[in-house]
């Protein structure tokens, strides 16, 4: 799940997964698969960034080698 913001400042949060397009009109809106839409006060990168990073802490998008250094000390 993401957090995001709604135009009126209300937080909610959506299933990224069902995540079909984003698209920026200025407003950030978000079509899910089952043609749901959602505008957020979130930049379409904004969004996209934290769709990628819970997409990693649920394993289904791996490191890209040399994205990032991690210390084994």
């Amino acid at each position: 799940m993401v957090q995001l913001t709604r135009l009126n400042g209300k937080r909610f949060s959506l299933n990224a997964i069902y995540i079909e397009v984003i698209e920026s009109f200025p407003d950030t809106t978000i079509t899910l698969t089952n043609g749901h839409k959602y505008v957020v006060k979130e930049s379409e990168q904004e969004v996209y960034a934290r769709i990628t990073s819970f997409y990693r802490e649920i394993n289904m998008l791996s490191l890209r080698k040399g994205s990032e250094v991690v210390d084994h000390e």
